[in-house]
């Protein structure tokens, strides 16, 4: 007999609002066109992990741009809690959409994040022993690209 597995729950962790630089854009290579945008501000605000801001200077995203649009990303960020905890960030993403919506997305538009798929295989680490539970989580994230930054919203999978 096997056994019944729980149904997966997922609990928002935070939310980070990030401002962007310039894109670094270090052009066509095999695997796609390449570049590399940095992440230069911004705060995050969660009931579970509470509030807390960007490191500037230590967060970016490296990203591949297929021929058909699709965004996969490499981002790496750093966030400080306003107890002063540091969490390194790391996830894996995928965006993608119509011909029409990327190209919106690429020319620096807002579009309603409901128009393309934007999400993130999501891993946290940190050596807090008060949130000591990042390490072991399992996240995943929703996103959307705005005109002014990005927005994630990371959540635990239960």
């Amino acid at each position: 007999m096997s056994p019944t597995l729980p149904e997966p729950r997922l609990t928002q962790v935070y939310r980070l609002e990030a401002t962007l630089g310039q894109p670094l854009e270090l052009g066509d290579t095999e695997q796609g066109r390449k570049r590399i945008v940095p992440l230069t501000g911004g705060t995050f605000t969660g009931q579970i992990l509470g509030h807390g801001k960007l490191v500037a200077g230590a967060s970016a995203d490296w990203q591949t741009i297929l021929p058909d649009g699709t965004a996969l990303g490499d981002i790496r960020y750093t966030l400080q809690t306003d107890a002063g905890a540091i969490l390194y960030v790391q996830s894996r993403s995928v965006r993608h959409g119509s011909p029409e919506v990327l190209g919106r997305l690429a020319r620096g538009e807002d579009v309603d994040p409901r128009e393309y798929t934007f999400r993130t295989a999501t891993q946290i680490q940190t050596a807090d022993s008060a949130l000591d539970w990042l390490n072991k989580g399992v996240f995943i994230g929703v996103a959307a690209r705005q005109a002014s930054g990005v927005i994630y919203e990371i959540h635990l999978v239960e």
